[in-house]
């Protein structure tokens, strides 16, 4: 395969890290306190807090298994249904667009997860790995005689 022929499949997965990643970090700020912590107030959320804590540990988790594409696809429906809601419920009430709402980082982040969900995880991802794994274990072995 030429570089070329790659470039598609190596940028997928570097926007699927990022995004991962990106995210993981917005959860481990409110889980943990790290990295300014929750809304920069330097804190963790409380834990069990609607809806705050229980974001972040869809953000902690669901970007750490983005980021190593593992269980791809549904954590990626699941990190972007929670955009989708927090989008809805948190910003759009107070103005139409994001722009207006403080909503941006939200829509972004709904609708990269759903472009990671179509695209699946790729070549280069755990879930590859393992599917790879499991084909080699199938496969019958020759005998020898």
């Amino acid at each position: 395969m030429s570089p070329t022929e790659r470039l598609p499949e190596i940028v997928t997965a570097l926007f699927r890290v990022v995004v991962g990643l990106l995210f993981a970090l917005h959860g481990a700020a409110t889980l943990f306190g790290v990295f300014g912590g929750h809304r920069g107030s330097g804190e963790a959320a409380a834990i069990g807090s609607w809806p705050g804590w229980w974001a972040a540990l869809i953000q902690f988790v669901g970007g750490l298994l983005v980021l190593t594409g593992l269980g791809t696809r549904i954590a990626a429906i699941i990190c972007s249904g929670s955009m989708a809601y927090a989008y809805f419920v948190m910003h759009q009430p107070s103005a139409l667009l994001p722009l207006n709402n403080g909503g941006e980082l939200a829509a972004l982040f709904c609708w990269s997860f759903l472009l990671v969900a179509a695209l699946g995880p790729g070549r280069y991802s755990l879930d590859a790995l393992l599917r790879a794994r499991r084909e080699q274990v199938s496969e019958p072995k020759p005998a020898t005689v």
